[in-house]
């Protein structure tokens, strides 16, 4: 994100909504902004000042919001809860789990094994480079999530 700019401002850096005239719409990119962060996350009221100034979790629902306005079909996150608190965490987490339930196929790259569990489908495990496997997680234990991860190998019950 481009910390000087406000939330509309990054959702349409490079795209931005222009008039007949061919200048900038501000106007209409606000409103689309409030439209679609409605949908991502209802509590965001910060639209008018630089993402610099908003929580680690409103700068999260901000990125996303521009993938998902953009029609992107699939989300790759890399560590989306790194460095945030526990409520911006709670905040990423139920946003996550929204995009899923509305069709958005998400590739969660996570080293929190408690995230695994609650936010995604399957795991893939990796180890020196080499994938280990990949386990439906409601058919694993985090025991045995760890244990590839650790041993390198696929527990039996998942074979």
């Amino acid at each position: 994100l481009a910390d000087n700019l406000d939330a509309a401002s990054n959702l349409f850096l490079g795209r931005e909504l222009v008039n007949a005239f061919g200048f900038v719409d501000e106007s209409k990119m606000e409103a689309e902004t409030r439209k679609i962060m409605a949908r991502l996350n209802p509590n965001f009221r910060k639209f008018n000042v630089p993402v610099s100034a908003l929580s680690g979790g409103q700068r999260q629902s901000v990125a996303i919001a521009r993938a998902v306005y953009f029609n992107a079909k699939i989300l790759i996150m890399d560590e989306p809860t790194a460095a945030l608190g526990p409520h911006e965490t709670q905040m990423v987490s139920e946003l996550i789990q929204e995009l899923k339930a509305q069709g958005l196929g998400i590739f969660l790259i996570e080293h929190d094994i408690h995230n695994v569990m609650k936010l995604c489908d399957r795991a893939s495990v990796m180890k020196n480079g080499q994938l280990v496997g990949t386990v439906n997680v409601d058919e694993v234990t985090d025991e045995d999530i760890l244990s590839m991860i650790i041993l390198g190998k696929k527990p039996a019950k998942a074979a």
